[in-house]
């Protein structure tokens, strides 16, 4: 009887364990999905296609390098995520964004499958062995164009009660934390009010345009101090820059007086173009004159 009372009481006990028992969310979460990519982010290689979120839901660096995504539970190997890439080392409470675009060859985060926008989508990710689930997700058919699919906080895939909590999310956060912690009143605000952006665009075309218009002014008003200082100085110091200075003369005007100045007082004889001096030169010896003794004289007679 006795046997039979410790019996009843430790599968209570175990029954009461069980029920207490709170869910624990997977070490690896398959946090957000895109599933029909038209307008939004776009890979190295400026292409839009739809894209997996993984979430390190541990407090510990762990490494995506030889695990596997798949989109069909018969073919839990579908993609091998490479070893050795230092990118699939994802730290603490990080994110790894995988682009679903049947293009593997495009490096390590591109798998070999593509997602269908007009059926449910299954997601998995197993462990290195292949057969060891790590999490999946199922999202369901008619998700719209541009919207995704995950949980409202990172990580977090059950409650108290263990129910699921994947839904459509309000915000698209690839690589990013799903929950925005702290909004700005001002910025909330202005989105409600003015959807399109023509406010802020045209706030910020006139701060820029008043801010160069100021500049103008305060470099000119620079520039003419400056200009007024050195006219001054040149002006106090007697020179032919402060005559430039006085009566605004250009540098060209101003050369060719001085060239002019100087080619007067070179040539002085220029004045006097109608006066031609001969001066007489006297020399002891002309070869001229030499030939004399060597004529033949006529005898006298």
């Amino acid at each position: 009887m006795n046997k039979i009372k410790q019996l009843l009481f430790l599968s209570a006990l175990i029954l009461l364990v069980s029920c207490v028992q709170k869910v624990e969310n997977p070490h690896w979460v398959i946090n957000e999905v895109l599933i029909d990519n038209q307008t939004g982010f776009m890979d190295d290689f400026g292409q839009r296609n739809g894209w997996i979120e993984i979430f390190n839901n541990t407090y510990k660096t762990q490494d995506l390098g030889g695990r596997y995504l798949t989109d069909d539970p018969n073919n839990p190997k579908k993609y091998p995520i490479p070893r050795g890439d230092v990118l699939t080392k994802i730290p603490p409470r990080q994110h790894a964004l995988f682009w679903a675009d049947n293009e593997p060859f495009n490096g390590t985060f591109h798998v070999n499958f593509k997602l269908d926008p007009t059926k449910e989508n299954y997601i998995a990710l197993y462990e290195n062995d292949g057969k060891t689930l790590l999490d999946e997700i199922r999202i369901p058919a008619g998700i719209p164009t541009d919207k995704t699919y995950g949980y409202a906080a990172d990580g977090i895939k059950y409650d108290l009660d263990g129910k699921q909590l994947g839904t459509q999310l309000e915000r698209i956060t690839p690589s990013s934390n799903n929950a925005i912690l702290e909004e700005n009143p001002k910025v909330v605000s202005l989105q409600e009010n003015d959807p399109m952006g023509v406010t802020i665009t045209i706030t910020s075309m006139l701060v820029v345009f008043l801010g160069l218009i100021l500049l103008y002014v305060i470099f000119k008003m620079i520039g003419n101090s400056a200009k007024n200082i050195a006219h001054k100085r040149v002006a106090s110091a007697g020179t032919l820059s402060a005559v430039r200075g006085e009566s605004q003369l250009t540098g060209e005007v101003l050369a060719a007086i001085s060239a002019a100045i100087h080619e007067l007082n070179q040539d002085v004889h220029d004045v006097e173009s109608t006066i031609l001096t001969i001066s007489e030169v006297r020399r002891k010896y002309s070869p001229w004159s030499s030939k004399l003794y060597t004529l033949r004289q006529d005898p006298r007679r």
